[in-house]
C-alpha cells in the first residue's frame, strides 16, 4: 500500500513537472507576470485616460495633469489605482494568453524570418483570442475607472451589471475593443519584429535596454493609429444604454468635440500602451531566454 502511494505521488510530480515544463505553459506564466508589474505600475494613466475620454468630459479642457490633479484634490492619490483589481484580473491572464497564442502561432506555423503581414497575422490573432475571453472584466474596469460606478468589489459589480443590464452590458464595446486590440497588437509586433531584426544580429540578444526601445517606438505608432477605436470603446461600455450603437457614439463625439474628440486622452494612452507594452516584451523576452526557449 506504502509503495502505492509512492508511484501515484511519482507519477503526479512527473507529470506536473511536465505541465510546468512546457513552453505554452512557460509563455503564459512569463507573459502573467509582465502583465501583473506593468499594470501595477502604469494604472494612474489608464484612469486618467478614461476620464479623459468619458463622453461627459469631451467638452472639458483639462488635460493630462490637470485630470490628475483634480482626481488627488477630489479624491485622493490612491484613487489614480482605482480599477486596479479589475485590471489586474485582465491584463494578468490577458497578456498571459496573447503570449501563450502568439507562441503557439510561431510555433506552429511561423517562419524564421517572417513577412510584415505574416507578424500582423499572428498578432492580431493572438489579440483577438485573448480579448474577447477577458471582456467583462476590461468593461468593469473601464467603469471603476470612470468614477461614475461605486461597486463594492469586482463580482458584485460584475452581478450588478448582469441583473441590472444584461449579459450585454458584459460584453459592451466588443467591436469598438477589438477595432482598437486587433490592429495594435498586430502593427505592434510587425513593428517590434522589425526594430528586433534590425538591433540584433541574429546570434546575440539584444539588451534589455534595446528592447525596452523598441517596444517603445513599435507601441507609439500602434497607439497612434487605434486612438479613436479606443474613445469609441469607453464610451460604448459605460453607457451601453444610452447609446448602443457604434455610429451612434461616434457622432456623438463628433459633434461634442468635431475630429479632435477622438484624440481625447491621447497622451495618457500613449504613454501608458507603449510603456506598458515594451515592459511586458522586456520582461517576457528575458523570462523565455533563461528558459532556453526562442521567441
Amino acid at each position: 500500500m506504502f509503495s502505492k502511494n509512492i508511484v501515484v505521488a511519482d507519477y503526479k510530480s512527473t507529470s506536473m513537472d511536465t505541465i510546468l515544463s512546457s513552453p505554452l505553459v512557460k509563455s503564459f506564466m512569463a507573459g502573467a507576470f509582465s502583465g501583473t508589474c506593468s499594470t501595477v505600475l502604469f494604472q494612474p494613466l489608464d484612469l486618467v485616460k478614461t476620464r479623459l475620454q468619458k463622453s461627459v468630459n469631451l467638452g472639458s479642457k483639462l488635460g493630462m495633469v490637470g485630470e490628475i490633479a483634480n482626481v488627488i484634490r477630489q479624491e485622493r492619490v490612491f484613487a489614480l489605482w482605482s480599477g486596479l483589481v479589475p485590471s489586474i484580473s485582465r491584463c494578468v491572464p490577458g497578456i498571459g494568453l496573447y503570449f501563450t497564442s502568439l507562441h503557439w502561432l510561431q510555433s506552429t506555423c511561423g517562419s524564421e524570418s517572417p513577412h510584415p503581414l505574416e507578424s500582423v497575422a499572428m498578432g492580431a490573432s493572438a489579440r483577438a483570442l485573448a480579448g474577447v475571453a477577458v471582456l467583462p472584466f476590461t468593461v468593469m474596469k473601464t467603469r471603476y475607472e470612470s468614477g461614475d460606478f461605486h461597486y463594492r468589489g469586482l463580482f458584485q459589480g460584475m452581478h450588478s451589471t448582469y441583473s441590472k443590464e444584461g449579459i450585454r452590458a458584459l460584453y459592451s464595446g466588443l467591436a469598438p475593443t477589438l477595432l482598437r486590440d486587433v490592429p495594435f497588437s498586430g502593427i505592434y509586433l510587425m513593428i517590434y519584429r522589425k526594430l528586433k531584426a534590425l538591433s540584433s544580429d541574429g546570434q546575440t540578444p539584444a539588451a534589455p535596454g534595446v528592447t525596452f526601445t523598441n517596444g517603445v517606438l513599435a507601441g507609439s505608432l500602434a497607439s497612434f493609429v487605434t486612438q479613436p477605436a479606443d474613445v469609441i470603446k469607453t464610451n460604448v461600455q459605460l453607457y451601453p444604454k444610452k447609446y448602443g450603437r457604434l455610429k451612434t457614439v461616434a457622432l456623438v463625439i463628433y459633434n461634442e468635440r468635431g475630429v479632435l474628440g477622438f484624440w481625447r486622452g491621447f497622451l495618457p494612452r500613449t504613454l501608458r500602451r507603449t510603456l506598458m507594452a515594451a515592459m511586458a516584451w522586456t520582461v517576457y523576452e528575458e523570462m523565455m531566454r533563461a528558459c532556453n526557449i526562442k521567441t
